[in-house]
């Protein structure tokens, strides 16, 4: 009889949090068979940023523990970024001082410093990060499934019990609101427009003080991305006109060059946000093992080798 440890696993849900699990489990020898509802290049992951930093997930003690194992890939990845899409850049974020950033980031980014007033026109740290090119990364990351042995396949998934395996892994983001099913999985949606870069190779992120409202663009490869918003419990995945003009406005504040910068595209992302990651396992009726890892919000890219270390133990205790 197969057991757990032998038996196939599956992982449900293509996203950068599915696929990086996925890579850790047939990186260690497991028998792994990724569903994906879409493409892996049409998933929610895809229109992230994706800047290396906790932004809209809990609990914040797991997380940091979390993002540190995964900064240290990104780190190595970007000796090789061409392959992997990741490159360490220089930024700022705005609205923080070196007083709010906690121990954590402090000692492990040892870069970290006040930006200057000719960097930021207010209280800013900056600081060199990951920057993720998704559109490289997630292709990497199924190349890199396949290459250990593991199989990617495009296919939707009404029930979790549809997975025959003996360790079924979900991490299907938003999805899990409807397969778990979970109501504490709700979207924060994320529009953000593409243009031409006209020179920028700095990123930088800044939260208006009084509105709330978020500004920020990052240089990727050919293109700058710039956001963005964070709307509560909005489904809607049509982009908004009238949201992308504010946030063209919004960055053109910061780097008025933006301004005249051709529009290349315009894209919109539903954050998987919940109170807390859930990550855990559970018996399911039939005796099988089921993994959740889920619920990452705006910070999937930030903590994805982490929480997939974890998840992949749990596979295998």
């Amino acid at each position: 009889m197969e057991t757990e440890l032998d038996g196939e696993v599956v992982v449900v849900g293509g996203g950068v949090v599915g696929l990086t699990t996925a890579v850790v489990l047939a990186e260690r020898g497991r028998r792994v068979r990724l569903w994906t509802r879409e493409p892996v290049e049409r998933t929610t992951s895809a229109v992230a940023g994706a800047l290396w930093w906790p932004y809209r997930i809990e609990p914040v003690a797991l997380v940091r523990a979390w993002a540190l194992r995964s900064l240290e890939v990104y780190e190595d990845l970007a000796a090789r970024s061409e392959e992997s899409g990741v490159r360490m850049v220089e930024g700022v974020l705005g609205e923080t001082g070196l007083d709010e950033v906690d121990t954590w980031a402090a000692a492990r980014l040892p870069g970290l410093r006040a930006a200057t007033a000719e960097e930021y026109g207010g209280s800013g740290l900056w600081a060199r990060l990951p920057l993720i090119d998704m559109s490289t990364h997630l292709a990497w990351l199924r190349k890199r499934l396949v290459s250990a042995g593991g199989v990617a396949e495009t296919r939707a998934v009404a029930d979790l019990a549809e997975a025959e395996a003996p360790v079924v892994v979900n991490c299907t983001g938003l999805g899990a609101r409807e397969l778990v099913p979970d109501a504490s999985v709700r979207p924060v949606r994320g529009q953000l427009v593409v243009v031409e870069n006209p020179g920028i190779r700095t990123w930088m992120v800044s939260t208006d003080p009084v509105s709330g409202e978020m500004a920020y663009f990052f240089p990727q490869p050919g293109r700058l991305v710039l956001g963005g918003t964070a709307e509560e419990d909005a489904w809607s995945t049509e982009p908004d006109p009238a949201v992308a003009e504010a946030i063209v406005r919004r960055c053109a504040a910061l780097r008025p060059e933006i301004a005249g910068a051709r529009v290349l595209g315009h894209l919109v992302g539903l954050r998987p946000a919940r109170d807390a990651v859930r990550l855990e396992r559970e018996r399911l009726p039939d005796g099988r093992l089921l993994v959740h890892n889920y619920g990452h919000g705006g910070a999937g890219v930030t903590v994805a080798w982490g929480c997939a270390r974890e998840a992949a133990e749990l596979a295998s205790r």
